[in-house]
């Protein structure tokens, strides 16, 4: 149901926005610090940062990987669909390319586009080097497999559906035998050192056993995936809820398309189970969408049917539950060529725990966020607007994927991007390490038993999430987005004022942080394109396509406002690291 908005509302090209966030989640001193120091910091250990590392290292950087989690855990293990590559005689760079530019709706950068996919094949002999098991047929070659948006078979696999698992176990082992990486799981990154001319030159984190640890370095790569936490349905792990971004922007980094979030159409939607991503590959083999009734609807919506674009689909899978007054679509996979439970192993193994038989019973699939397609803006080698700063897979912006992420560009571009990044890091290790004393402003915390009220993290998160998904998801409108950046705003200074001390309550400002920058974003856009969706500007703007900038303004240990720009495609990298 569409919302009436109070009046018209327009935004100037640029407008400031308040946002109060303080520029340390904690209060530390470097001298008081146990410390270390390497020539690169990664975060995040990933495709994206595992290649960054591993090509730094193996041209002779000293290099540290922290990791929030274990070192297997993130976004890329939970990667079911594949890795999008020309691999095959009947495919061309040509085609990738022109499918990536129409699926992003004017907002790729075209020379980024062809650099990465260019980059593919080399990228998938890197990872069959470093011993990943890619799915093959009887005569040896790879399989590859259609996906929506695509126009040939250029997916490859392992494992059928298990592709981010065979992927970060590669990756992890490799980062085991690398002598020149240090290795520090379970190590939450707190904060980002800058110094006076705004070099950033180290990371304040806390270990396992509760101890502040500093790491020193000529460069901080940030690998730390997307954001998917701040909303209720997600197939993001729990670990995704936006830390590197969120340090990034009290550092003072620029960031861009915040407002695009990309939702997948198909996660297993079981009351109380975890949300599980089942993958457009599905769709590809035979699989259909068909709603309460079995009536399928896709064929109807667009030419592409089932494997129409995620925006499209995911927009779709939402209304028919509207109009069918179902929490859920099902996914039939009674079309599917051979056996579902050969071919989907890992769908099939986690269907059979509740009781769904793949191969006869259509199983209850809604959307929930899945991809988070704004971050930290950076050039073609994935430098930020902070010198000593990197940003690399889903935490950056590098113009590839434009207004809406084609299926499986995602794991081509954290390997292309990574190993560049690597690469310039290592051609240009600038000097810098931690030059001076720092000490984090001290937060205003009160003193534990001193609170003038409880504040219950879990909580607010859960709220924070609920209110996301309703007001900032597949459908939004001015009413409910104007809600949400001050609903957002307020828990915010509640979190900060009030909250005990602690993990729970800095991840949670993560998130708030985050979702302020998508919502204040999206709010500035007054079209609907690609992922963005508005109910009441339903249509995309005639002309040129603009990106949304965003610039941080610190001042007295304080991120004062953001700057929001609307700017061409061509200038935005540019404008954004000037």
């Amino acid at each position: 149901m569409i919302r009436t908005p109070p009046s018209p509302r327009t935004h100037a090209l640029a407008t400031d926005h308040q946002l109060g966030i303080e520029r340390y989640l904690t209060g530390f001193h470097t001298r008081h610090t146990p410390s270390y120091r390497f020539d690169l910091i990664v975060l995040g250990g990933g495709v994206a940062g595992s290649l960054a590392a591993l090509t730094a290292a193996r041209r002779g950087l000293d290099v540290a990987v922290v990791t929030k989690a274990g070192l297997r855990e993130g976004n890329t293990r939970y990667a079911r669909g594949g890795l999008a590559a020309v691999l095959s005689d009947v495919d061309s760079f040509d085609s990738h390319v022109a499918d990536t530019l129409r699926c992003g709706r004017g907002l790729c950068d075209r020379d980024v586009v062809e650099r990465i996919i260019h980059g593919g094949p080399q990228a998938v002999q890197t990872l069959d080097r470093l011993g990943t098991e890619f799915d093959r047929g009887v005569s040896g070659d790879w399989m590859l497999s259609m996906e929506g948006g695509h126009s040939f078979p250029r997916i490859i696999h392992a494992g059928g559906d298990s592709t981010g698992i065979e992927i970060q176990r590669a990756l992890t082992e490799a980062l085991h035998k690398e002598e020149r990486i240090t290795l520090f799981p379970d190590t939450f990154a707190i904060d980002l050192l800058r110094e006076p001319d705004g070099q950033v030159s180290g990371v304040v984190t806390k270990a396992a056993n509760g101890q502040l640890l500093l790491f020193s370095a000529s460069n901080v790569l940030l690998a730390t995936g997307g954001a998917g936490q701040v909303y209720r349905e997600t197939t993001n792990p729990v670990v995704s809820t936006g830390d590197g971004v969120a340090m990034a922007t009290r550092a003072g980094a620029a960031l861009r398309d915040m407002e695009f979030v990309q939702f997948h159409p198909t996660c297993l939607y079981i009351a109380g189970a975890a949300r599980v991503l089942i993958s457009e590959v599905v769709r590809g083999a035979g699989g259909r969408l068909v709603d309460r009734n079995r009536v399928a609807f896709m064929e109807s919506a667009h030419p592409d049917g089932d494997l129409a674009p995620r925006d499209v689909v995911s927009r779709e899978v939402f209304r028919r539950m509207i109009e069918t007054g179902d929490t859920n679509v099902y996914l039939d996979f009674s079309d599917v060529e051979g056996d579902p439970h050969v071919i989907f192993p890992s769908i099939s193994r986690t269907c059979r725990v509740f009781g769904m038989d793949i191969a006869r019973d259509p199983i209850p699939v809604r959307p929930g966020a899945h991809y988070m397609v704004g971050g930290l803006a950076v050039d073609t080698e994935g430098r930020t607007n902070l010198p000593g700063l990197w940003a690399v897979g889903e935490s950056a912006s590098t113009g590839l994927h434009g207004a809406n992420r084609m299926g499986s560009n995602s794991l081509l571009e954290g390997l292309v991007m990574g190993t560049r990044a690597g690469e310039s890091i290592h051609q240009d290790p600038a000097p810098h390490v931690v030059k001076r004393a720092f000490e984090g402003a001290s937060r205003r915390w009160h003193p534990i038993g001193e609170l003038p009220v409880d504040v219950n993290i879990e909580d607010l998160t859960y709220s924070l999430k609920s209110m996301m998904w309703r007001q900032m998801g597949v459908e939004r409108d001015l009413v409910g987005m104007t809600e949400a950046v001050e609903k957002i705003g307020f828990w915010q200074g509640v979190v900060q004022q009030l909250a005990e001390p602690g993990l729970p309550a800095w991840k949670l400002l993560n998130m708030l942080t985050v979702a302020r920058l998508i919502s204040i974003s999206a709010l500035s856009r007054e079209e609907s394109r690609g992922v963005h969706y508005r109910a009441d500007f339903p249509q995309m703007q005639a002309g040129a396509a603009q990106h949304t900038l965003l610039t941080p303004r610190i001042q007295d240990d304080l991120v004062h406002s953001v700057r929001l720009e609307h700017v061409p495609v061509k200038t935005a990298i540019q404008e954004g690291l000037s």
